[in-house]
């Protein structure tokens, strides 16, 4: 797309215990995500990271670390979009609000399917951090 910039977005896994929070969609494209979405002008990814996860979550989170940036222009069927995620954590159960159907806690061993976006290759690369406390890049 010349002439056509690609879209900030942020995306958090929020850590409740030992456990991680991923999102139903409510709209195309379908599967479990992780929360997050566009950052708004004016706004720092860190606000827009929070925001984002209390408004599909109900959670207030408390960014821990970054674990990178994806910038793949495939990584979301709609648009060219670069996501800086982070890690966050939080108390409590999360309930589905704003674009999210609803909202649970997932372990590694039991991820929903299936996975939107590039959200796969990302959790992959979480738990690979959580285990080894090596990031990609």
């Amino acid at each position: 797309m010349p002439g056509r910039n690609p879209l900030p977005t942020v995306d958090v896994l929020i850590e409740v215990g030992d456990r991680i929070v991923l999102v139903r969609r409510k709209h195309p494209p379908d599967g479990w995500a992780i929360p997050g979405g566009f950052v708004e002008t004016g706004e720092t990814v860190e606000t827009a990271g929070i925001r984002e996860a209390f408004e599909e979550t109900g959670l207030r989170v408390t960014l821990t670390a970054l674990l990178g940036v994806y910038s793949d222009p495939a990584r979301d069927p709609r648009h060219h979009t670069i996501s800086t995620v982070f890690v966050g954590r939080a108390e409590g159960a999360p309930l589905g609000g704003d674009d999210a159907a609803e909202a649970r806690l997932f372990g590694e061993g039991g991820l929903p399917s299936p996975i939107a976006f590039d959200h796969a290759r990302i959790l992959a690369d979480y738990f690979r951090y959580k285990k080894t406390g090596e990031k990609p890049i």
